[in-house]
């Protein structure tokens, strides 16, 4: 697969995983209220919070500086793909989720003046934390890169 079609697929991924996650947050919004809680199952609750700081809900109001670092980020990442020769196929797709991801976090704040949280699992001790489909899509593309870099042998080819 050539350079130019890794590229077009860690787009469409992007892409798609920014739309589905703007998607849910639209959805979110126009049909929970903020401070709301849907049962969708025993184990996963949609609850409408607003998160106006960064990761796990520190730094509440100091939301721009997660938009701005998530910015650089993408930003960096994009022209670390442009810019490599080394780049392994799996590192396109993995960045493909962490970009659209990122990307909608970025487009949360920017639309809605923060992230809207809505994925609310119950059940597990010690856990009280709020997410979105946008974190969990980086979580997709951040895991496999993780154990794919630390447990695949290197390659001496663009595989």
């Amino acid at each position: 697969m050539q350079r130019t079609q890794r590229m077009f697929l860690f787009s469409a991924i992007a892409l798609v995983v920014l739309s589905v996650s703007q998607l849910g947050s639209y959805w979110v919004n126009t049909t929970i209220p903020i401070g709301s809680t849907v049962e969708w199952s025993p184990l996963v609750h949609l609850t409408h919070i607003r998160n106006m700081g960064g990761v796990f809900g520190m730094f509440q109001g100091r939301g721009w500086v997660f938009a701005l670092f998530s910015l650089v980020l993408v930003t960096g990442l994009i022209v670390y793909l442009l810019r490599s020769q080394q780049v392994r196929l799996y590192e396109y797709i993995c960045f493909g989720f962490i970009a659209g991801g990122g990307a909608s976090n970025i487009l949360d704040r920017l639309i809605y003046g923060s992230v809207i949280d809505f994925i609310n699992v119950q059940g597990i001790p010690y856990w009280h934390y709020i997410f979105n489909t946008a974190d969990v899509m980086v979580h997709v593309g951040l895991w496999p890169m993780l154990f794919w870099s630390i447990f695949s042998p290197e390659q001496s080819s663009n595989a």
